[in-house]
């Protein structure tokens, strides 16, 4: 088995061209957020006390809650296929 093909190191492996340390350093930051490993470290850095910790959580699934709701709001406005309530008004 091949490095390039290895599980391990497939989405972890950046190859560099031309020295282009900017796009690689840029390239392995976008895999590390997708991962949450930004987050995670952010998390774990200093202590968070049990009240933080269920405030946090108490806000994230409100934000969640509000972000599916209005995503199906603008995902109705958006379909085509509605009947127009106004006919003629135009």
């Amino acid at each position: 088995m091949g490095f390039r093909t290895h599980a391990q190191f497939v989405a972890r492996t950046v190859l560099v061209k031309n020295n282009n340390v900017d796009e690689g350093m840029r390239v392995i930051n976008r895999i590390m957020s997708k991962e949450g490993l930004f987050e995670r470290y952010r998390l774990t850095r200093f202590y968070e006390k049990p009240y933080q910790t269920r405030r946090r959580i108490n806000y994230e699934k409100a934000k969640a809650i509000y972000n599916e709701d209005m995503n199906r709001k603008i995902q109705f406005v958006m379909r085509k296929n509605r009947h127009d309530p106004w006919v003629g008004c135009a």
